[in-house]
C-alpha cells in the first residue's frame, strides 16, 4: 500500500485511458445547457426588436446601438475572463459569469428606456462573453484527447440550438406576455444552472497546476475511474513545470506560441466576419433578389441549422485526421459555397442546397476553433488562450454586422457581396493551415532532437 501511495499519476493519461464516465457526461450536459442559455440570451434582443420598436415607438436606427451593445460586451467579457480563470479557476469564473448574465437578462425585462436597455445589454454581453470560453476550457480539460474534438463541438451545438429556441420562445411568449417575458425566461434559466454548477468540482488539470491538495485531486479522479483507481500522492501533467509559475498572458504571447496565437486570432476573426455578415444580412439580401420574406427567412434558417450538423461532423473528423487540415478545408469549402449562393438565385432548390452546405462547412470550421485553441495551449494559459481568441474574433463579428450595410449602400449586387466574402474565408483557411504546418515542423524538430 505504501508503494502505491508513492506512485505518480499523469492526470491526462488517467483520463485518456478510461471510458467516458457518468461524471464526465454530467459536465458535458451542464456545459451544453450553459452554452444553450448563452445562445438564447445572445439572440434574444433580435427576436424582441420588432415588439420593442412598436411599444416604445423608436426607429430601427435608434435600436442599432442596442443590438450591437451585447456583441461589444461579449468581446470584452472574453478578453477579461481568460486570464482571470487561469488565475482563480475555471469553475469560479464560469459560475460568476452565468449568475451575471442571468441576473442582467432579468434586469433587461424591467428596462424603462432605450439607454437603460443599452447599458444592460452591454453588461449582459460581458457575462455572456465570460461564460463561453470557460465552459469550453472546463469540458476540454475533462475530455479524453481521442474524443475532445467531437465532445467540445457537441457542446457548442448548444449555442445554435439555444438561439433557435429563442426564436420559438419569442413566437410563443411575445403575443401572450409581451417582449419582456423573453428576457425573464432568458434570465431564470441560467440562474437555475448556476445551482447545478455549485456541485461541480474545479477542473482537475487546473488543480494539478495550482498544486491543490492531492486528496482533493484524488477524489475527483475517482469520480471518473472509480474508487481506489487514483491511489497516489503525486499528480502531474504532460507539460513543462516552468509554465506553472508564468503569467497566463505571457504564455499565450510567448515566443514559442506567438505565431499560433496570431493565426488562431486571424482565423477566428475572419470566420466570424463571414458568419455575422451572412446571418445578419442574408434575409435582406435574398429578399432583395426577388424572393418573398417567408422564403428568405426559411432559406436563411438553413444556414445555422447546417452549422449544427457541420460542427458534429467536423468534431468527429478532427479526432481521426489532422485537425488543422480538417478545419482549413472546411473554411475553403465555406468560401466556395458562399460564392455559390450568389450564383444560385434563379433556382430555389439549388439555393436551398448550397445555403445548407455553406452552413455545414461554416459551422464545422468556426465551431471547431475553440477545440484547436484548447489543445494548443498548456493548462496554465488555456483559459486565456481560448478566451482571447473568442474575444478578438468577436470584433470580426461586429465588423461583419456593420459592413453588410455598407456594401448594400454601395449598390453592390448579392453575387458580388457573396463573392467578396469568399476572400476572408480563404484567409481563414490559409491561416489555420499555416499554423498546422508550423506545428508539424516543430514536432519533427523535437523528434529529431530526441533521437540525437
Amino acid at each position: 500500500m505504501a508503494a502505491d501511495r508513492e506512485a505518480v499519476i499523469d492526470v491526462q493519461e488517467f483520463i485518456d485511458s478510461r471510458s467516458f464516465s457518468p461524471f464526465q457526461w454530467g459536465i458535458l450536459i451542464l456545459c451544453f445547457l450553459i452554452v444553450a442559455a448563452d445562445g438564447f440570451d445572445t439572440a434574444a434582443i433580435g427576436f424582441v426588436a420588432p415588439a420593442l420598436t412598436s411599444e416604445w415607438s423608436v426607429s430601427k436606427i435608434d435600436l442599432g446601438p442596442v443590438l450591437s451593445a451585447a456583441l461589444i460586451g461579449l468581446a470584452i467579457g472574453a478578453l477579461v475572463a481568460g486570464p482571470t480563470a487561469d488565475r482563480y479557476g475555471r469553475k469560479r469564473v464560469l459560475l460568476l459569469s452565468v449568475v451575471a448574465f442571468g441576473a442582467l437578462s432579468l434586469a433587461c425585462a424591467y428596462a424603462s428606456s432605450l439607454n437603460e436597455l443599452l447599458v444592460l445589454r452591454f453588461l449582459t454581453g460581458v457575462g455572456l462573453g465570460a461564460a463561453m470560453p470557460n465552459a469550453t476550457t472546463l469540458l476540454s480539460e475533462y475530455a479524453p484527447a481521442s474524443r475532445r474534438g467531437f465532445l467540445v463541438n457537441v457542446m457548442f451545438c448548444g449555442f445554435t440550438l439555444g438561439a433557435a429556441g429563442g426564436g420559438l420562445a419569442a413566437a410563443a411568449l411575445i403575443p401572450e406576455f409581451g417582449w419582456r417575458s423573453v428576457f425573464i425566461v432568458g434570465g431564470i434559466a441560467p440562474l437555475l444552472l448556476a445551482f447545478a454548477l455549485l456541485a461541480l468540482p474545479e477542473s482537475v488539470r487546473y488543480m494539478v497546476v495550482k498544486n491543490k491538495s492531492p486528496a482533493a485531486i484524488r477524489t475527483v479522479l475517482e469520480r471518473i475511474g472509480g474508487k481506489g483507481t487514483a491511489s497516489a500522492d503525486r499528480f502531474v501533467l504532460p507539460e513543462q513545470d516552468s509554465q506553472r509559475t508564468t503569467s497566463p498572458v505571457s504564455i499565450v504571447l510567448s515566443q514559442q506560441l506567438r505565431f499560433g496565437t496570431l493565426m488562431l486570432w486571424v482565423t477566428y476573426f475572419m470566420g466570424l466576419l463571414v458568419y455575422y455578415l451572412l446571418s445578419s444580412w442574408m434575409p435582406t439580401l435574398i429578399r432583395e433578389s426577388g424572393l418573398s420574406i417567408r422564403d428568405a427567412s426559411l432559406i436563411t434558417a438553413l444556414f445555422p441549422f447546417g452549422s449544427t450538423v457541420g460542427a458534429i461532423i467536423c468534431g468527429w473528423l478532427m479526432d481521426r485526421r489532422n485537425p488543422y487540415k480538417v478545419v482549413g478545408i472546411a473554411y475553403l469549402l465555406t468560401g466556395a459555397f458562399v460564392w455559390a449562393i450568389g450564383q444560385s438565385l434563379g433556382d430555389t432548390a439549388l439555393l436551398i442546397a448550397v445555403t445548407f452546405l455553406a452552413g455545414i462547412f461554416m459551422g464545422g470550421g468556426q465551431v471547431s476553433m475553440p477545440v484547436l485553441a484548447s489543445t494548443y495551449y498548456p493548462t496554465a494559459g488555456r483559459a486565456s488562450g481560448v478566451a482571447w481568441m473568442l474575444g478578438v474574433g468577436r470584433f470580426g463579428g461586429i465588423l461583419g454586422a456593420f459592413i453588410g450595410g455598407t456594401l448594400l449602400q454601395l449598390g453592390l449586387s448579392l453575387p458580388t457581396i457573396l463573392g467578396i466574402l469568399a476572400i476572408p474565408a480563404a484567409i481563414a483557411a490559409l491561416s489555420i493551415m499555416a499554423m498546422g504546418s508550423s506545428e508539424m515542423n516543430i514536432a519533427v524538430k523535437d523528434a529529431r532532437s530526441e533521437a540525437i
